[in-house]
């Protein structure tokens, strides 16, 4: 039932707006397109139709919808190329939750929860992007302050964002010792968003220097020192988010590759009559399906509690991929008309081309994947 109410929730409100949304970005009009009128819409007809805090805890307002379900929604949330995501982020949710405390969960979370207030967090640095373990970004002890000193890059929502979930390093522990979250609050005193730096697919992300940033003393998001473990959280929880979004958006390119392939004619025969249409069809078809049970059976392990961390990067990868090759495929079907910004395509493209990257590239995950199968 919550899978076809968001069905129902993209069909009728997010794919009726890519028109105006892609036209938008053309323009440079706007941040990936949406206006403020059109954002405060879909936050309307989404919180009517109870689709916020769905993997919430239930004593904040959440839901508290199982792994399983989650995967649903996702895939459905994948197929527009319209970027909206009904409150809260999940990545940042699950860290809060995990390690936060009653009074940072009344703070942050609760608000976070209800749309109130919006996140975003700070772990790749310039020089240890794909390897947060090599930060240099430091925080130090002060009275009854912490003092952060370092840069951290490629922050989406950093202009924007409530408060900002950001990783340093206490002491002089080297790799992943000392690493430790805090919480900073937009607007803290040496807190300099420094450089906006555009990205394919009209988002923005930004550089960040912390320059004697001063945060209280409780700012700590839960163990000094122990941050390591929620920050993988935090990045598992994406990971396996990606998964089913990818799936979502190699089945809206599929669709239009065969959408056109069945009315398209050259020389004389329809090109879903062309072997090489169909081998591009059938091999797209098939590697959903098995992508699409890899989330599943990452999923119900997630909802029983086991460790996810080889299936999170296996996913990573092959979801990634899969979205970009669909895509791929169904530009090169639709020919000229497939390299016009003016279809859902281009973007979903762009998008699948970020997330092979954002999160950890696929090289790292594959040699994760590899050291975890040798027993490294």
């Amino acid at each position: 039932m919550i899978a076809a109410t968001v069905t129902k929730f993209v069909d009728r409100e997010l794919i009726p707006l890519e028109n105006e949304v892609l036209k938008a970005k053309a323009s440079g009009e706007g941040h990936r397109g949406l206006n403020a009128t059109q954002t405060e819409h879909l936050r309307k007809v989404s919180k009517d139709l109870g689709l916020w805090g769905l993997d919430a805890p239930v004593e904040l307002g959440g839901y508290d919808l199982p792994a399983v379900t989650m995967a649903a929604v996702n895939e459905e949330m994948g197929r527009s190329a319209v970027s909206f995501t009904p409150p809260p982020d999940s990545p940042n949710l699950r860290m809060l939750q995990a390690v936060g405390t009653e009074a940072q969960k009344e703070r942050y979370l609760k608000p976070y929860i209800e749309g109130r207030m919006t996140s975003a967090i700070g772990i790749s640095e310039p020089g240890a992007g794909g390897d947060p373990a090599g930060m240099k970004t430091k925080a130090v002890l002060e009275g009854n302050e912490w003092v952060i000193n370092g840069r951290k890059i490629w922050i989406s929502a950093a202009k924007t964002a409530d408060f900002i979930i950001v990783m340093a390093r206490v002491g002089d522990g080297q790799r992943r010792g000392g690493i430790t979250s805090f919480i900073v609050d937009q607007g803290s005193p040496g807190f300099i968003i420094e450089h906006e730096i555009p990205m394919i697919g009209g988002g923005k992300t930004y550089e960040i220097v912390f320059d004697n940033c001063r945060i209280p003393a409780d700012s700590v998001l839960g163990q000094v020192g122990q941050g390591y473990a929620p920050m993988q959280l935090r990045l598992q929880t994406r990971r396996l988010e990606m998964g089913p979004t990818a799936i979502g958006m190699a089945r809206r390119a599929l669709d239009m590759l065969c959408e056109h392939a069945k009315q398209r004619e050259t020389f004389g025969v329809k090109l879903a009559d062309r072997q090489a249409i169909q081998w591009w069809i059938a091999d797209i078809a098939t590697r959903i399906h098995a992508c699409r049970l890899m989330v599943q059976d990452a999923a119900e392990k997630v909802d029983r509690g086991e460790d996810v961390r080889l299936e999170a990067s296996m996913i990573k990868v092959s979801a990634t991929e899969l979205a970009y090759d669909a895509c791929d495929h169904a530009m090169q079907t639709l020919g000229a008309l497939g390299m016009t910004t003016e279809l859902p395509l281009n973007t979903l493209w762009q998008r699948a081309r970020l997330m092979r990257m954002y999160e950890g590239p696929s090289e790292v995950h594959r040699q994760s994947i590899a050291r975890r199968v040798l027993g490294h």
